[in-house]
């Protein structure tokens, strides 16, 4: 695949980012000022993934975003200064609820409490539930192509390699409860310690009051809440873990995490976190809260229920650029992350991507094809849209890729599978989309008796035309035909200065021809379609409505 390469050197790259006000470069920013002020050789970008349930589409945005940012500031650093990506995995934490989205419920029902890489696979592909929700999520990301490390929060713990920062939190517990103890309730702050014993009897993440707790040797007691002993454990070695904005701060200390983005819902963690990570004496990272992602109920997405998209899903009916679009735009409004947004994010795409080369370079670093391909676009090189595939598909009843591919050799010759891979996926695409959303909806409208005059006068029209006319000169019949009452609009004016045509015409003929509200530009689906196509089924609406 070729690229658009810059034609600029780093230097004249660099000066250019520090004068852009595209979000990454923003946040990129930041953290060069963060440098000025503490210098180090190697930043680090990091992203969490709470492995409760399935991987979803806003795991895969954080990523996305974060590549995003550190891109952006290797541009503005003139990539002086080495940068790693840490996807981080909280899979040691307790299985508190059965996912609906999963199979085997039963089998998860009987480890409620125990960290998530002690729990079974409910799927039977992998050593625990764990371990099965990170290989999908890695398993995605690198579909992406995405640099990064992925981080076990169970291999940390275990391996020792929190240890240190564990027992700094143990010397200054006291000032870790006076933050965490005002955002709590009254019944809860009674009972309240960071540390959560891993009981050695039943393997369970305990939470339980702390009975004592010593410093010098590194250990916590407790009461085992069922055999009511006193129980002493070290704080090391996986023997606890924190609650998890404890958690958060100290994995923030014990790493040197510079960077981090998070949800809205998690702006007054992101506070208390940064406080407690100061408090052990680190700098809580660079970051923004982006805004969440709702379903079509406009209900926040969530692992657990299973609403919304999954990654699988948009992948189906969508390329993986679209979806980085998606991620890219503004991150901190909240989106609908439905079915109906894709076509949309399909389109929009190559719109930016055809722009692209035009563009003088201030402008290819707002355009988002740069930051969804780290400053490398492809080409672009796609004859036809997405919204015009779907078209084709609804009027063609197209149940092949096949079917499709003869109306694109007609209307560009040349133009295959093999010379044009991409919008070969897309037709798979468009198949996928209709067969599951837009032929189920399907409604012919009956046209009123004034519409079935237009359309008689349209069929006629196109009947007329010259054997290989093009889409323009089809739009142009479709446009004159439709300057008349009801349909004319009197505010837009024709090039001509005659009155215009408002949108109602061409609804009623995706309406009445198609069964659908909306559609591309109807002079380009019948260059596609094919005239006689376009004639036949016009004859075919007017039939139904006789």
């Amino acid at each position: 695949m070729s690229t658009i390469d810059p034609p600029f050197s780093p230097n004249d790259l660099r000066a250019l980012a520090e004068q852009s006000n595209a979000w990454p470069f923003e946040q990129a920013k930041a953290i060069v000022a963060r440098l000025k002020k503490s210098p180090k050789d190697e930043v680090l970008f990091e992203t969490g993934y709470g492995p409760s349930g399935l991987p979803h589409i806003g795991t895969f945005g954080e990523v996305a975003r974060t590549t995003m940012v550190r891109h952006a500031f290797r541009v503005l650093t003139e990539d002086k200064i080495k940068t790693r990506l840490l996807a981080f995995s909280d899979d040691m934490d307790g299985l508190r609820k059965v996912p609906d989205n999963v199979p085997n419920k039963e089998l998860l029902e009987k480890h409620l409490g125990r960290p998530l890489t002690r729990v079974p696979d409910p799927f039977g592909t992998h050593d625990s539930f764990g371990a099965h929700n990170n290989a999908r999520l890695r398993a995605f990301l690198d579909t992406f192509g995405f640099d990064y490390e992925f981080a076990s929060s169970t291999e940390y713990y275990t391996s020792g390699r929190f240890d240190a920062a564990l027992l700094r939190m143990l010397e200054r517990l006291d000032s870790v409860m006076k933050i965490m103890l005002p955002s709590l309730r009254e019944e809860r702050a009674a009972s309240y310690s960071p540390f959560l014993p891993i009981c050695p009897r039943t393997g369970m993440v305990l939470y339980v009051p702390v009975t004592a707790h010593d410093a010098k040797a590194g250990t916590i007691s407790y009461e085992d809440p069922d055999t009511k002993e006193s129980v002493t454990v070290p704080v090391t070695g996986g023997r606890c873990k924190l609650q998890w904005k404890p958690d958060w701060a100290m994995r923030w200390f014990a790493l040197g995490v510079d960077y981090e983005m998070a949800g809205k819902d998690l702006i007054d963690s992101v506070k208390l976190s940064g406080k407690i990570c100061a408090a052990l004496g680190g700098t809580p990272p660079e970051g923004f809260n982006y805004e969440l992602f709702l379903d079509d109920k406009g209900q926040k997405i969530s692992k657990s229920k299973g609403n919304g998209l999954t990654i699988d899903e948009w992948l189906r009916y969508a390329s993986p650029e679209s979806l980085s679009l998606f991620m890219y735009r503004e991150p901190k409004a909240a989106k609908r992350l439905y079915f109906d947004v894709i076509p949309r994010n399909v389109d929009d795409y190559q719109q930016f991507l055809d722009g692209y080369a035009r563009q003088d370079a201030k402008q290819q670093l707002a355009n988002p094809v740069w930051h969804i391909h780290s400053g490398h676009p492809p080409k672009a090189d796609m004859p036809v849209t997405f919204q015009l595939l779907l078209t084709l598909v609804s009027s063609s009843n197209a149940e092949n890729a096949e079917t499709l591919w003869g109306f694109i050799g007609r209307y560009r010759p040349g133009v295959t599978p093999q010379t044009h891979p991409k919008l070969d996926a897309m037709v798979g695409y468009a198949i996928n989309y209709y067969r599951d959303f837009v032929a189920p909806t399907k409604q012919f409208r009956e046209p009123t008796g004034g519409e079935r005059a237009a359309l008689q006068d349209l069929r006629d029209a196109l009947s007329n035309l010259q054997t290989g006319s093009s889409a323009e000169d089809i739009q142009n019949v479709v446009y004159e035909i439709g300057r008349r009452e009801p349909f004319l609009d009197p505010v837009k004016k024709g090039k001509d200065g005659r009155p215009g045509v408002s949108l109602d015409w061409f609804n009623m003929l995706y309406q009445v021809l198609l069964g659908q509200e909306k559609g591309p530009r109807f002079g380009s689906f019948v260059a596609v379609y094919g005239v006689p196509n376009a004639v036949a089924m016009i004859d075919d609406a007017l039939a139904r409505s006789a």
